[in-house]
C-alpha cells in the first residue's frame, strides 16, 4: 500500500518480471487498463524507473480472507456471500469471452478478492503474462490456442470452487484441519454439511441456496480432471437458479 501526498491511499504491486523489456511492460500496462468490470480492480497508473510499479485503487475493507477469518470484524450474511461468488463469477466470465485477448493468468482467492465500502467484489490479481512460467507470453491475437484455454479455463474454475467453499464454510484449505477439497469430494459430503457451515451464519441462510452453491463447488473441483463446465454456465446457474432450484431441470443435478 501506499500514501500518496494529497492524502489518497493506493494498493501497490512491483513488477519484476519484464527486466529490461519495457516494449513488454507498456503493453502490460495498456492491457490492463483496457480492463473495466465492476468485479475487477481498476488500475490507476504506474511507475516507471529502477523499479516499475503498477498502481490500482485502495479498499479500506480489506479482502475476503480477512472478512472470513478475522474475529474483529463483522461476519459477512448470507445474502453477501452469494452475492460475492455471483460477482466473482462475473468478472471471470467477462476476463474469458469479453477480453480481447482473453486473460486466464489470474489468481482467485480470498486473499486477492477485495472488498469495496459496500462489500462489493473485486479480483486485485490479473496479469496479462503468465507468472507460472516465470515468461513473458503477452498475446497478441484474440485467439488463444486450445491449451492456454482448456488450461486457463481449468485452473480458474478450480480457483472458484475452493473460494465459494470458503464463503460456505469461513475455513481455508491452507489452514490446518479439514481439507474442503477432499471433503468436497467424498461421495457422503452432503451428510456432514451442516457441520461444515461457518458458524457465524448462525442459522441465518437458505438451506437449498448452499445445496446449490455446494453443487457448482464440487463441479469447479471436479472440473480439474473432467472439464464439463464454463463459467456462463456457473454464471446463469447462480444468478438464475440459486434458491429456486427445481431437480427435473438442474443441469447440475
Amino acid at each position: 500500500m501506499a500514501k500518496f501526498q494529497n492524502g489518497r491511499f493506493a494498493m501497490v504491486k512491483e513488477v519484476k518480471l519484464f527486466e529490461e523489456d519495457d516494449d513488454s511492460f507498456y503493453r502490460e500496462v495498456q492491457l490492463l487498463a483496457r480492463l473495466h468490470h465492476r468485479h475487477i480492480v481498476r488500475l490507476c497508473g504506474f511507475s516507471v524507473g529502477s523499479k516499475r510499479f503498477l498502481v490500482f485503487e485502495n479498499f479500506e475493507n480489506g479482502s475476503l480472507k480477512e472478512h472470513l477469518s478475522d474475529p474483529l470484524k463483522t461476519p459477512l450474511n448470507w445474502r453477501t456471500r452469494l452475492q460475492i461468488a455471483i460477482g466473482i463469477a462475473a468478472a471471470v466470465e467477462y476476463l474469458h469471452f469479453f477480453c480481447d485477448p482473453p486473460v486466464y493468468h489470474v489468481s482467485i482467492s480470498s486473499s486477492t478478492i477485495m472488498l469495496d465500502e459496500n462489500l462489493i467484489p473485486k479480483i486485485s490479481d490479473i496479469s496479462l503474462f503468465n507468472v507460472a512460467a516465470n515468461r513473458v507470453t503477452l498475446p497478441t491475437s484474440s485467439r488463444c490456442s486450445k491449451e492456454c484455454t482448456e488450461e486457463g479455463c481449468k485452473k480458474i474454475m478450480f480457483q472458484l470452487g475452493l473460494v465459494i467453499l470458503e464463503l460456505i464454510t469461513g475455513q481455508s484449505s491452507n489452514k490446518g484441519g479439514v481439507d474442503l477439497v477432499e471433503w468436497v469430494k467424498e461421495s457422503g459430503f452432503p451428510k456432514s454439511i451442516h457441520k461444515m457451515i461457518d458458524p457465524d451464519l448462525g442459522n441465518n441462510y437458505d438451506q437449498r441456496e448452499v445445496n446449490g452453491l455446494l453443487n457448482v463447488a464440487r463441479l469447479c473441483i471436479n472440473s480439474v480432471d473432467k472439464p464439463r463446465i464454463y463459467t456462463p454456465q456457473i454464471l446463469w446457474y447462480l444468478q438464475k437458479k440459486i434458491g429456486i432450484i427445481k431437480k427435473e431441470n438442474n443441469f447440475f443435478g
